[in-house]
């Protein structure tokens, strides 16, 4: 147990005060005695995996951050599938190459994202077509509630887009230590994505999964979104907004908008992409853009990524501060606009964003 740590460097946005308590668990009984000793504390809790979607106040966190460190993966073959459990701790990206070269299909659209297993089922992570929700067969958490470890099945997550239980309805209730997925070997990989299909469009056959995965993290590093050191642009905390999902009345009125202020075309269409329930999504990054921001914009020691809209960056030094200053800014330009409230995606801890 240690005091009085810099959260910082636990981020991938680098920013953050300290901890009044720290703690690395590698084992579940570890973490049954971190949660103890902030019992007799009486300090509340923050769970850290891997850092790459948080925005630490700061002034810090005022109780015990306890690190998830649980490793180690195991594979087993059920049916036609391969059943791969990974402790919490584990580096997502590093399972996704793992899947990769076994060629088990379901997770090769996943490849880059920064983090750690635990935090996959949390915000059922998901990028170019495709989520985790969709290989899911159950999450090991331990129940804050009722002090015990519980299997919870992909049904019990409550999954949507970016959203579970644990970001909603049961937030701060469970600690997840273990995901299990179902993967299919030798599978086709998802070409969904728009982006992964202008990449491919020039194939005549139907690209590996491994070719995939390069792909995708290709793709990713020419938008900033792979964690390079020493890229300034790469200084997030990933997607900063959610993309927003509207009803089709909703978005024909965003197209009126857009094309009396001459944003689009007298025939182009805005961008969208279908959703569920006859619902469309519309990309957040092409809200803020027609709302007046670009890439490479700067708000004192905060920015956006010269490379991806989405993407608020660190420039160095920038505080918590400085970057919701710039969020809300953006928030109030794309509502004044267009009528849509942004939502933010990343987990604010030691401050309440409103």
């Amino acid at each position: 147990m240690k005091e009085n740590i810099q959260l910082a460097p636990y981020t991938t946005l680098g920013i953050g005060g300290p901890a009044r308590f720290f703690v690395r668990v590698e084992s579940e009984d570890e973490l049954l005695a971190a949660f103890s000793f902030a019992e007799t504390r009486q300090v509340p809790i923050f769970i850290l995996g891997g850092g790459s979607n948080l925005l630490v106040a700061d002034e810090g966190f005022p109780g015990l951050v306890i690190y998830v460190a649980l490793k180690g993966a195991s594979w087993s073959n059920e049916g036609s599938d391969v059943i791969v459990t990974a402790n919490a701790g584990e580096d997502w990206d590093n399972l996704v190459r793992q899947c990769v070269e076994r060629d088990l299909a379901g997770v090769e659209c996943l490849s880059g994202i920064p983090g750690s297993v635990g935090g996959t089922p949390v915000q059922n992570v998901g990028a170019y077509g495709q989520e985790v929700s969709e290989t899911i067969v159950s999450v090991r958490a331990f129940d804050r509630h009722t002090g015990r470890f519980v299997e919870l099945s992909a049904a019990e997550c409550q999954f949507s887009y970016r959203a579970s239980i644990f970001n909603t309805t049961a937030r701060d209730r469970y600690v997840v230590t273990a995901v299990t997925y179902s993967l299919r070997p030798h599978g086709e990989p998802a070409i969904r994505y728009p982006d992964l299909k202008n990449f491919f469009s020039n194939v005549s056959t139907t690209p590996s999964l491994r070719l995939t995965r390069e792909a995708v993290r290709s793709i990713r590093a020419r938008k900033a979104m792979l964690i390079t050191p020493g890229d300034p642009d790469c200084r997030s905390a990933g997607s900063f907004f959610k993309n927003p999902v509207v009803s089709a009345e909703m978005f024909a009125c965003v197209e009126e908008i857009a094309r009396a202020n001459n944003l689009i075309g007298a025939d182009e269409r805005a961008r969208s992409f279908p959703a569920n329930d006859g619902a469309v999504k519309i990309p957040a990054a092409w809200l803020i853009e027609r709302a007046g921001f670009q890439k490479g914009f700067q708000k004192g020691r905060a920015g956006i990524s010269s490379r991806h809209t989405l993407a608020l960056v660190n420039r160095g030094g920038a505080t918590a501060r400085e970057v919701m200053d710039l969020a809300r800014e953006i928030q109030q330009r794309v509502l004044e606009r267009f009528g849509i409230a942004l939502t933010p995606e990343p987990v604010f801890v030691g401050f309440d964003p409103r």
